[in-house]
């Protein structure tokens, strides 16, 4: 029997799709679902990729889960759009869980050497200059409130905002005593404190979940394959060579929710084409909603699946992080004496949920890598999860030096650590 991480036991991306083949599964650990696979997809004829460009493909449309995403790369003039092409000798569908949840579509792409045919064109890396301009560029303009991927990110930045505001008022007054106002460190500590954990940490770690229980069963290809045609009608490549295809964004190909501006997560967008709507078969795994799955999902499918895990670990961590946010308010802290009780109400609570932020953002970094001992740098999900993990070290390594109450230096350091 293959290992569980080199197959899907329920739920298989694109089992009911005939244009796409799985090729290859895998993930971090043996007794998990795989977070990442390949497909070959009926337009793209050309033989598979070689072992060697599989474990460090080329990778593109990381970008594609976003409306505005979509339409302005449809949108762009011709000029534009060619500027923007990049030949290719091969093409695979890489799927994988973290772009799944997202709405995000990624290509395996082999570029052609010196003189070999390339019979398809592609969209640049996100990783080039111009592409990740344009990510920043969107990220200020563009507020897609009706994707809950985006109000995750949304959510987690201003409460992260809000946490290192926190942290001035706990530790300047430590640093510079002159610049203390009345009600600092009470009111103004507490009510960060409360606003961060509360307001910002649990709903973020609440729409997690929903997230990962509403993800895409079925699997979506979310691009266009276009016959480039020349100027003067003819396909492009020339009268003996075989006719160039391009591989495009296109939102009308996306079936995730995400292009649904009329839901928060569920149905699909109506505008999504017939040809990229999921079979019969395949539509009966869909389900327009669900609070949380039921003990036959849990058992088979959910259990198995990282990035559910992950989700679980960030909310348990958030929701006994969020008794330090209570008890941080004024009138409230300031009665927890003695000291026993104020670890016990306050501090104990930060250790313990900062110790689940701790393995939800160690979760989220393995569902990224291929190996569980291989990081995976140029990933942004893994980025993402990183310094994650370093801020959750620094909410439990701030709980924990906050129990040391005699001790200054550690006091010092307490509100320091906040600030990671």
């Amino acid at each position: 029997m293959p290992a569980r991480n080199n197959r899907f036991r329920t739920r298989e991306p694109f089992q009911h799709d005939a244009r796409l083949t799985l090729r290859h599964a895998e993930g971090p650990f043996r007794f998990l679902n795989p977070t990442r696979a390949h497909f070959d997809h009926s337009a793209f004829s050309s033989p598979g990729l070689s072992p060697d460009e599989t474990k460090t493909p080329h990778e593109s449309g990381d970008d594609v889960e976003a409306t505005a995403t979509a339409d302005t790369r449809h949108d762009q003039s011709s000029k534009e759009e060619a500027n923007a092409d990049v030949p290719a000798k091969n093409i695979r569908f890489l799927w994988r869980s973290r772009d799944n949840r997202k709405g995000r579509h990624a290509l395996l792409v082999q570029r052609p050497l010196p003189g070999e045919d390339a019979p398809f064109v592609t969209p640049r890396r996100t990783s080039h200059p111009r592409e990740i301009l344009k990510t920043v560029v969107r990220t200020f303009v563009c507020y897609p409130v009706w994707d809950i991927s985006w109000l995750v990110a949304f959510i987690f930045t201003w409460g992260s905002i809000v946490w290192v505001i926190n942290g001035f008022f706990v530790w300047l007054p430590v640093e510079a005593p002159s610049t203390e106002f009345d009600g600092e460190t009470t009111t103004a500590a507490g009510v960060t404190a409360f606003i961060g954990a509360i307001v910002f940490f649990e709903v973020g770690s609440i729409l997690l979940l929903f997230e990962a229980i509403n993800a895409n069963r079925s699997g979506c290809f979310g691009w266009a394959v276009e016959q480039l045609v020349e100027k003067n009608g003819s396909s492009s490549g020339g009268g003996n060579s075989k006719p160039r295809l391009r591989v495009v964004a296109n939102r009308h190909h996306c079936h995730h929710h995400h292009q649904n501006r009329r839901n928060f997560v569920g149905k699909r967008s109506a505008a999504t084409s017939l040809e990229a709507q999921p079979t019969s078969d395949g539509a009966q795994e869909e389900k327009s909603w669900q609070w949380f799955p039921s003990w036959h999902e849990l058992r088979t499918h959910y259990i198995h699946e990282l990035g559910f895990l992950a989700g679980v670990a960030q909310f348990l961590g958030a929701t006994v992080f969020g008794v330090s946010g209570f008890t941080a308010l004024p009138g409230i802290n300031d009665h927890l004496t003695p000291q026993w009780r104020l670890n016990a109400a306050y501090w104990i609570p930060q250790v313990i949920g900062g110790s689940g932020f701790i393995v939800s953002s160690t979760l989220y970094m393995l569902e990224t890598q291929q190996k569980w001992w291989k990081p995976a740098p140029q990933l942004l999900g893994w980025q993402i999860a990183f310094w994650n993990l370093v801020g959750a070290f620094g909410f439990t390594l701030s709980g924990a030096l906050g129990m040391a109450a005699n001790n200054s230096g550690a006091q010092y350091e307490a509100g320091l650590a906040t600030f990671w």
